[in-house]
């Protein structure tokens, strides 16, 4: 049965993404049964650092957090890009406030910390925005994955295995709890 059926889990893109960060949970989301809501800051096709491409369904501007039941946001270039959107920030908090499930990794807390989610938070990522996380307040840890509140950290592409069982569960979990 597909654990998350009927739920729909928001994936930020954005020119420069990572391209495994963002394909790979997408499509062990949508293995769970979970509709994926990829949005851009704008509906043209992008490409990933490594050649892919992804081409979102829908912008920024169009969404609220409360149509989404959780979120991801990749790393790469992308959150870059992305944190400099008020509606990528403004979405972001919306669902870490409603207490839903947000995936993080990599680079992607680049966005997490521009939205002001992060102050005294166990974080990770990769290595290269370890001090702008400490700036934000949080708290740095150098673990491959796991979850601090309502948010699921993921450090790097190797680790998106440990990443995507901590995303999955918590998903589970919160779907359970409602």
């Amino acid at each position: 049965m597909a654990r998350l059926s009927g739920k729909t889990i928001g994936v930020f893109v954005a020119e420069g993404f990572e391209d495994l960060e963002f394909w790979v949970p997408v499509m062990r989301l949508r293995e769970e049964g979970a509709r994926t809501l990829v949005i851009g800051l704008t509906r043209e096709r992008v490409s990933g650092k490594h050649c892919l491409t992804a081409t979102p369904d829908t912008t920024a501007n169009l969404v609220s957090g409360a149509e989404l039941d959780g979120l991801v946001i990749p790393g790469g270039w992308a959150p870059d890009k992305l944190r400099r959107s008020e509606d990528v920030l403004r979405i972001t908090r919306e669902v870490h406030t409603e207490g839903k499930i947000i995936g993080v990794i990599c680079h992607g807390g680049w966005v997490a910390a521009s939205a002001g989610i992060v102050r005294e938070m166990r974080v990770t990522g990769s290595r290269g925005i370890r001090d702008d996380m400490l700036n934000a307040d949080a708290i740095w840890v150098d673990e491959p994955a796991f979850r601090s509140g309502n948010v699921v950290w993921g450090r790097v592409v190797e680790d998106i295995p440990d990443f995507l069982r901590e995303l999955v569960a918590a998903l589970v979990e919160r779907t359970r709890e409602r």
